[in-house]
């Protein structure tokens, strides 16, 4: 298995996300990986990736993509992370992986699940769900900076860890276009819904426009309640995470009927402590 990690360089008077960009603004997009792979007898490579994990609204989307052998369509094409390319240059490419891929999978984790299992193991769920619904069993994945429970698969195979792998991989940039697109469509549909969060020009993301709205408005149903914005816009989160816990209800009959007094071992519930 192999890895590629490259190491931000500190420079002064520049944040270090405006590194990472400069960084990766500098990496090629190439089928090296690919090729490598397919030097150890791997036919079948998947990319796999991930968008909306850092989102304060709606589902993480994942995308599985396996591209034929000749890709220097896609590479002249400008393919590479999505993140760098415009809306109209993401669209073409979605268009053109769509049309040349052997085939492609698109997943979607709800932010219900999200708020349940944490949006990491969402993110891998996602991933491995794009993986399961392809057309064609992959013998080797792709997957940009994450190890996926293959364990789960009906075929497993191996897979590789490549960090940064939407900057340097075409497999995995395709699947990265693939995700974006999927779901800034959705978010531009979830709009027309919920207008009052302006989701289709932030696409849930933190900006200041989406918080001053959860200020006004409070969460909706699609909102992650356990990402730190929304729960401080929703003055019930924190009762309602209590409640889905289960915690806040006792299944000891003789606790009710015989609670122990309040002391240095029981102190009041500060649930209840102004009522």
């Amino acid at each position: 298995m192999m890895a590629t990690l490259f190491r931000i360089p500190k420079v002064a008077g520049v944040t270090k996300a405006t590194a990472k960009q400069q960084m990766l603004k500098q990496l090629i997009c190439s089928d090296a990986a690919e090729q490598a792979l397919r030097y150890h007898g791997y036919r079948l490579i998947a990319g796999v990736d991930e968008v909306g994990r850092g989102a304060l609204f709606g589902p993480v989307v994942a995308a599985a993509v396996i591209l034929p052998t000749r890709l220097a369509t896609l590479s002249r094409m400008g393919l590479k992370d999505s993140k760098q390319l415009t809306r109209e240059q993401r669209e073409t490419l979605d268009r053109k992986i769509r049309k040349v891929a052997l085939c492609v999978s698109v997943a979607e984790v709800d932010a219900k699940t999200i708020d349940r299992i944490n949006i990491y193991q969402a993110s891998r769920l996602a991933m491995l769900q794009a993986v399961q619904s392809l057309s064609t069993a992959p013998d080797h994945l792709l997957i940009d900076a994450m190890l996926l429970d293959l364990a789960q698969l009906s075929h497993p195979c191996a897979q590789t860890r490549l960090y940064y792998g939407d900057a340097l991989s075409l497999s995995i940039a395709a699947a990265s276009v693939v995700a974006k697109v999927h779901r800034d469509r959705l978010m531009r549909e979830l709009d027309l819904l919920h207008p009052q969060y302006g989701l289709a020009s932030h696409k849930g993301y933190a900006t200041p426009e989406h918080r001053r709205a959860l200020a006004e408005h409070g969460p909706c149903a699609l909102h992650r309640k356990t990402f730190a914005p929304v729960a401080a816009s929703d003055p019930n989160a924190a009762l309602d995470t209590l409640i889905e816990s289960g915690e806040l209800f006792c299944d000891d009959l003789d606790q009710l009927e015989n609670p122990d007094p309040p002391g240095p071992d029981n102190p009041i519930d500060p649930l209840f402590e102004s009522i």
